[in-house]
């Protein structure tokens, strides 16, 4: 089925195509934190809401995003400490809720150390949306 960019709920947000290319080879690189949440994430094993992982959403990539909930979640490593990449993750969270998205963010060391809290902060989530 071909997308079509121009439907008010493209879950793609016009991505452009290198964007798809990119995500696909994250998808073949993930991190010990990514890996850790994907298997809580998919086959629809959280309250039945399906996740994609390295989704291309505008001209980003979110690390786990769901359609159905509007929901993108990032996890940030070491660097997203650094001044300029604070700057330049809020500017991409205004980007990406401006869509009509709500991110929500956790520490590479959150996800690994205390998954339980990570899933839970993400069920309440979806409580409120449901």
């Amino acid at each position: 089925m071909k997308r079509n960019p121009f439907r008010p709920d493209n879950m793609w947000k016009d991505a452009a195509p290198e964007i798809f290319s990119n995500a696909k080879k994250l998808r073949e690189n993930v991190t010990k934190a990514e890996e850790i949440l994907w298997l809580e994430l998919r086959n629809n094993q959280l309250e039945g809401c399906k996740f994609r992982r390295q989704h291309p959403l505008l001209n980003y990539i979110a690390d786990f995003y769901c359609h159905q909930l509007k929901l993108v979640i990032e996890i940030d490593g070491g660097y997203h400490q650094m001044p300029e990449q604070i700057k330049l993750d809020a500017e991409r969270t205004e980007n990406i809720e401006f869509q009509g998205l709500k991110v929500i963010r956790f520490t590479n060391e959150e996800v690994i150390s205390n998954i339980s809290d990570v899933l839970n902060k993400i069920k309440e989530f979806v409580k409120l949306k449901g």
